[in-house]
């Protein structure tokens, strides 16, 4: 499967954005989508994931009251809603798939297909 995504830019802190990650090649359901991000100088960390059928989620728990992620089978596309966005949000943003009905209750890494990033910045 191919992956990518988009919806990044550049907001003020406090602003709002949703990134899409579209799915070509394979039957995204068939897939749990799992969003990445890394910023300048660091690791890639997990963000969050949702199961193949959108029926379950997980999140890193500092962002959970701020992002949201949502998928949408029929258009093979993962969104991910991040709301007041703060400066230490700026990374690159990538999405990862794994195949299978991956069980959604912690972070998943070793992810099977990933995406290219797209660059969000937050300034103050």
């Amino acid at each position: 499967v191919q992956l990518q995504a988009c919806g990044g830019g550049s907001v003020q802190a406090g602003e709002s954005l949703k990134l899409s990650c579209t799915a070509s090649g394979d039957t995204f359901s068939r897939y749990a989508v799992a969003w990445f991000r890394q910023a300048p100088g660091k690791e890639r960390e997990f963000v969050a994931v949702i199961d193949w059928n959108g029926s379950t989620t997980y999140y890193v728990g500092f962002l959970k009251d701020r992002f949201a992620v949502s998928r949408d089978n029929a258009d093979n596309t993962v969104h991910l809603q991040m709301v007041n966005l703060k400066p230490a949000d700026t990374a690159v943003y990538f999405c990862a798939a794994k195949w299978g009905r991956t069980a959604v209750d912690g972070p998943i890494y070793n992810m099977d297909y990933w995406g290219k990033g797209t660059q969000v910045t937050v300034s103050s």
